[in-house]
């Protein structure tokens, strides 16, 4: 779980760019609201002082309501009508000793199950190559100790792990016969951090061409648990990186051996399938036949007329995975202009309430969804309004975030603010984060909160907040034009694109490219959805 700062300097910064704990007025942790530290069991005093002291500071701001066009109006934004009934609920539950045993049991509970969680990624990437070492186990005991686990939770977790995935415990070599020699100096038992985070990019097979922005960023979170300086990381990544292209490069390519298909009496010519035929477009007559609407959710369905644009990009900064650039031609359809929320996805999956992400509201993004819940959600919509309802193809989804102008971001060429999207900015606590930035987030936002990074075409939050799952199968291009691509017919991942409040800015371009196993879910990464034209 992201970090909120819990500093509280009095008197309390009057800008409130300069200190962030105001933005913690509707933290899910009801300690954080009040800029408490959940383990310092603070006293109710301390409680009182720091209700009362919040309260003060965004009473000084209750003016700004009617200055909507002021920047700082628009940072603090919905705090201005409900800091004061957030704070409140805050004080009055911690100040209740019954409600306050509840909360601390819960806290402990959720840390609890961020570590395991975290163990388990962990130990996924040990068990890639489908062998558990002893040393590899012991690094693994000791990373979840220091996180709380107990012996008896990681053995069953491992156990289960290795039952599921079919690996295997490698043995301990027997130990060397003994010499009557004076013992030399000889290595640590304890992996060295960074032969152990070289080893875990190899286990991983990827090359520039696979890694993704999201990706690279997940190995230098792990190289920070193995105690390695995030620069370091950086440079090691760099360095596997270059061997791994190397060696792509220099594998053969596997002959295939032509098969010449003889005729026989009975067979007719067979015929080349000739190339689908271009669409022609005409935005403004067929704005004039498909207007936008808005669905059953309440969500708007913004028209984007037929068009031919360029997939890709051949900027400097953009990975080998957006090459090469080629001429795409779609048909029309609509997009919805946010993204999927909680309360929308909640009327087809009720349960889903239980699975928000710590804070979300209503308004938020729905995450925890894999590739194929999206799928159903789709058909249940389709259904009930009688439209097809789908995920949109990547290059559905590139155009729609970038029209045909080959802007770098929705909003246009220009990066480096916090008024744009919602990215790792210094409300996050990663390697990666900009501390210069702030854009008012520490997790996801509600939808719609970045009017000024939308797209051409109004689309909002294409850029960040969470990312996005598309139709297709994840695949290297191919150069040539093409007509309404939907990608490879078959594969192991798919799509997701647009980043997510983890990412770094240069993740948020509208080119960049990531992918996932159908199955996958987590707290980033969400969907908007495609209705097709009559």
């Amino acid at each position: 779980m992201t970090k909120c700062d819990i500093s509280f300097p009095l008197p309390l910064p009057d800008d409130p760019r300069k200190w962030q704990g105001w933005s913690n007025y509707r933290a899910p942790n009801l300690y954080e609201r009040l800029c408490l530290d959940p383990y310092a069991n603070p006293s109710n005093e301390l409680i009182e002082e720091h209700c009362r002291e919040l309260m003060r500071w965004w009473q000084k701001k209750l003016p700004l309501k009617n200055q909507p066009s002021n920047p700082l109006a628009q940072l603090l934004r919905s705090g201005l009508e409900e800091s004061s009934r957030y704070l409140t609920e805050a004080r009055l539950e911690l100040l209740d000793p019954e409600r306050r045993r509840i909360l601390d049991e819960e806290l402990a509970a959720q840390s609890h199950e961020a570590s395991a969680a975290e163990f388990r990624k962990y130990l996924d990437f040990a068990l890639a190559s489908g062998v558990l070492t002893s040393d590899e186990e012991k690094n693994l005991l000791r990373f979840g100790a220091e996180r709380g686990l107990t012996e008896g939770e990681m053995t069953s977790i491992v156990d289960d792990a290795l039952q599921g995935t079919g690996a295997k415990r490698q043995e301990a070599a027997p130990p060397p016969p003994v010499a009557n020699i004076t013992e030399a100096p000889g290595k640590s038992s304890t992996a060295n951090p960074q032969e152990e985070f070289l080893r875990m990019l190899k286990l991983s097979n990827l090359d520039s061409f696979s890694m993704s922005d999201d990706q690279r960023d997940t190995f230098i979170d792990m190289a920070e648990n193995l105690g390695l300086d995030p620069g370091e990381a950086e440079d090691l990544c760099d360095l596997y990186l270059e061997e791994a292209d190397e060696k792509s490069l220099a594998a053969p390519t596997p002959a295939v051996p032509k098969i010449e298909r003889k005729p026989t009496s009975n067979s007719a010519p067979v015929e080349e399938k000739p190339a689908p035929a271009k669409i022609e477009s005409n935005p403004e007559l067929e704005r004039s036949r498909f207007g936008n609407f808005t669905n059953t959710l309440g969500a708007t369905m913004i028209f984007i007329p037929s068009a031919e644009f360029t997939l890709g990009s051949e900027i400097e900064e953009a990975a080998p995975n957006e090459r090469p650039v080629s001429r795409v031609t779609i048909s029309r359809f609509y997009m919805s202009r946010c993204l999927v929320t909680n309360a929308e996805y909640e009327q087809f999956d009720r349960a889903h309430k239980s699975k928000r992400a710590s804070g979300a509201g209503d308004r938020h993004p729905v995450v925890y969804v894999s590739y194929l819940d999206t799928v159903k959600f789709c058909q249940w919509l389709s259904t009930r309004e009688r439209r097809k309802y789908r995920l949109p193809t990547e290059s559905e989804w590139e155009y729609a975030a970038k029209g045909n102008d080959q802007r770098k971001y929705p909003w246009g060429n220009y990066d480096g603010r916090g008024d744009l999207a919602n990215f790792a900015d210094k409300n996050t606590v990663f390697a990666w984060s900009d501390r210069e930035i702030d854009d008012g987030y520490p997790e996801s936002s509600p939808v719609g909160a970045f009017p000024l990074g939308a797209s051409p075409f109004g689309m909002e939050d294409m850029a960040g907040n969470v990312w996005e799952w598309c139709l297709d199968y994840y695949e290297l291009y191919r150069p040539g034009p093409k007509v309404n691509p939907r990608g490879s017919s078959a594969g192991t991942k798919r799509v997701h694109r647009g980043g997510s409040w983890k990412s770094r800015f240069s993740s948020l371009r509208t080119t960049a490219r990531s992918s996932n196993v159908p199955g996958f879910s987590c707290n980033d990464l969400g969907f908007r959805v495609i209705c097709e034209c009559d």
